[in-house]
């Protein structure tokens, strides 16, 4: 378990860091077209890397279900489409720095609704993370200036798609079970085709070639990768600790930042991203560990994802399932025991 658990943070970091140099160099591209087009052709880039790894791949993961389309619409309509079209719109108005460090709210707002709506554990120290990470926030915008400038627009953007990111993380969450690469491809393809209808009408006319294809490649990196290794580490950490790690992301953006858009941190900016910095140590250098039972009742003949026959699956088999890693439905008996775990598919219980 603990081996899986440092795998999921090397995912969790693997993930942040291409999602991190994501901003700075589509910051590059938003004076080339609409936020509606860059943010489509960005998340069409993401769709198509993430179709193409699950055609070629022979993952034994759990497919996408019909039960889960309510859910993964949802996915697509604020993580796919509300959130980066919000951060478009933030990166042309205020700088790629400013606007990588805010993306940090995105952990405030994906561990706020994860403890307050689906009971993950946060505690004193995960409340003080947190509560640091937006003093940081708040000098970071204060740096963009006050009143309706177009810098401060620009921070509140990027702070409303950090909220609709958070919202995602936890919707996605519930389809962590799943094939992570057709998550990533339905939301890529779905949101993106959105997203680049409307921008065809605002624009009324397509960009040179050259920045459709930085557009795609940048979507296949900082969110086709970035999405598949996300939902990855989702599954054995929870959404609120993957957040946390996922929010070293905005470090990864501002300090690519200044060699890819010439940008040097003010006093502010400096001041406010250590302050996040020391949020986030605070949240991933917890450890969780202390004696819980695993309920029989807690799945049904529903629960199925890729698992090995580690402690926690030992069931039967009628030899249909193939080597493992596998996937197919399984019931799970009680157990009861100690170890360090997060809050993942089944270590979601209340403290």
């Amino acid at each position: 378990m603990a081996v899986n658990i440092h795998r999921a943070y090397i995912t969790a970091i693997a993930s942040a860091v291409a999602f991190g140099v994501a901003a700075p160099l589509a910051k590059k591209l938003t004076g080339a077209m609409s936020p509606f087009l860059l943010s489509g052709l960005l998340y069409l880039g993401a769709g198509a890397l993430a179709t193409l790894v699950a055609l070629v791949g022979k993952s034994r993961e759990e497919p996408i279900r019909a039960r889960d389309a309510p859910r993964l619409a949802a996915v697509i309509a604020i993580g796919g489409f509300a959130a980066p079209l919000l951060l478009m719109v933030g990166l042309a108005r205020t700088s790629a720095m400013a606007a990588s460090l805010l993306l940090n709210l995105e952990a405030v707002f994906t561990g706020a609704l994860a403890a307050s709506l689906f009971g993950e554990r946060l505690g004193k120290r995960g409340a003080l993370a947190l509560a640091t990470i937006v003093a940081g926030a708040v000098a970071v915008a204060g740096a963009s200036g006050g009143g309706l400038s177009a810098s401060s627009l620009g921070a509140l953007a990027v702070a409303a798609a950090s909220l609709c990111w958070g919202v995602d993380n936890n919707l996605t969450r519930a389809l962590s079970a799943r094939n992570p690469s057709h998550v990533a491809a339905w939301k890529g393809l779905a949101a993106g085709a959105a997203a680049c209808a409307i921008g065809l009408v605002v624009d009324g006319k397509l960009p040179p070639a050259r920045a459709i294809g930085a557009a795609l490649a940048i979507g296949a990196l900082g969110y086709g990768a970035s999405l598949v290794l996300y939902v990855r580490a989702l599954r054995d950490l929870g959404a609120a600790r993957t957040g946390a790690l996922f929010n070293t992301a905005p470090f990864v953006g501002a300090l690519a930042a200044i060699p890819l858009d010439g940008e040097r941190p003010g006093l502010l900016v400096g001041a406010g991203g250590l302050a996040m910095a020391a949020g986030v140590w605070l949240m991933v250098s917890e450890r969780h560990d202390h004696p819980h039972v695993h309920a029989e009742e807690d799945f049904d003949e529903t629960h199925a994802h890729l698992h090995v026959h580690d402690e926690h699956h030992q069931h039967a088999h009628d030899g249909s399932e193939g080597p493992e890693p596998h996937s197919h439905p399984h019931r799970h008996a009680r157990l009861a025991h100690a170890h360090p775990h997060g809050d993942d598919l089944h270590h979601r219980h209340r403290h």
